[in-house]
């Protein structure tokens, strides 16, 4: 069993005015102190917090798991651990992708984030948008780069189902993921070419630093790429979830989509030739749409409606997914996703209930640590 671990970005917001807070350094000092304090703790590294591109917000990594009920507790423990460190700092966490009030975010102080706002200007200090990323193992690189060049046309539809940024500086931005477009301006970020081979892989990423545009290997912003950290399959295109189900959901699909993949490397089926240009336009489908309109069939990249597409994924998986014995939880949890709706739709339903952008977010920040 491919074991999984996730990357979940919080916002750090006033919970009464909705407004971000630039306190990720009073809300890490917080978890730093509870670390030194538990038995047989050798220190500030104990603990799952990291700081990020913004003051405004705080990243946190579940340990890899290989159960999928272990994984939601773990996403539920963590986000408890984040609120009650930010109340420390007067603040509050929302598992929400993009503020919805105006906000002019604060970079974070060292000299990487220094050299990021020098050179990318706006794109870096505009750039405060909260993510989810996916990590599943892989048995080596070779395996790892025939996955992403496999898994590439399924990618989109992932965005979709976890689109939770409708909102942007207080205007309603017209789409479920908007913080996929303001993740795009990184001119690493996106879809990517077919590799064919770990060796190929590695130049490419040696090459696009070596161009001077990018700093290291870390700003690999690709939908999917291999971890520079760990033996896994980086999954990147993901909104963070406003319910922790959703991002065990998200894991779910993901270590399934690897699974499937690595199974058609070793049989001999080739990735599918579709051009990187029409996965960009199956991205900006995606995260126009989330779960509330179209979006482009992954195998034919033709428009189809939601629902087809999730149910071409779920198709696409399930052998994968019952050998794990998730097939029952991950049909469960689709059929709950489309009644539901994505947290783009859940804010929405907010505010058209009478409520305020701030009183959205106070209560999108109850929901993140709701068990």
């Amino acid at each position: 069993m491919r074991s999984v671990g996730v990357e979940e970005e919080l916002l750090l917001v006033d919970a009464r005015s909705g407004a971000p807070l630039a306190v990720s350094g009073a809300v890490l000092a917080a978890a730093d102190r509870l670390a030194w304090r538990r038995p047989g703790s050798g220190g500030p590294e104990e603990h799952e917090f990291e700081e990020e591109l913004q003051k405004e917000q705080l990243e946190f990594a579940t340990k890899p798991v290989t159960e999928m009920g272990e994984l939601r507790e773990e996403i539920v423990r963590i986000r408890g651990e984040a609120a009650r460190h930010a109340a420390t700092a007067g603040a509050a966490v929302a598992a929400i992708a993009t503020s919805p009030l105006p906000v002019r975010p604060s970079l974070s102080v060292g000299r990487r984030y220094a050299w990021l706002g020098k050179q990318f200007g706006l794109t870096a200090q505009e750039q405060l948008t909260c993510g989810c990323h996916v990590h599943v193992s892989v048995a080596s690189d070779e395996e790892g780069v025939e996955v992403l060049d496999r898994i590439r046309p399924w990618l989109a539809v992932l965005l979709a189902m976890s689109a939770n940024s409708p909102f942007w500086q207080g205007e309603d931005s017209g789409y479920g993921s908007y913080r996929s477009r303001v993740w795009n301006r990184w001119p690493s970020a996106g879809p990517v070419e077919i590799f064919g081979s770990a060796d190929r892989y590695h130049e490419q990423v040696r090459a696009m630093i070596d161009t001077g545009v990018l700093r290291d290997e870390g700003m690999m912003y690709f939908d999917a790429r291999l971890s520079a950290t760990y033996p896994t399959v980086e999954v990147r295109v993901a909104d963070v979830c406003l319910d922790p189900s959703d991002a065990v959901l998200m894991a779910t699909l993901v270590r399934g989509l690897v699974e499937t993949a690595a199974r058609e490397w070793q049989e001999g089926v080739p990735p599918a030739r579709v051009g990187t240009s029409l996965l960009r336009l199956a991205s900006w489908r995606a995260g126009r749409s989330g779960l509330d309109g179209p979006l482009l069939h992954p195998g034919t990249l033709r428009e189809t409606s939601a629902e087809h597409a999730v149910s071409a994924l779920y198709a696409h998986v399930r052998e994968a997914l019952a050998a794990a014995g998730e097939e029952d939880r991950v049909r469960e949890g689709i059929a709950h996703l489309h009644e539901r709706g994505t947290g783009a739709r859940v804010q929405r339903q907010l505010l058209a209930g009478g409520g305020s952008l701030a009183s959205v977010v106070g209560r999108c920040a109850e929901m993140t640590t709701a068990t």
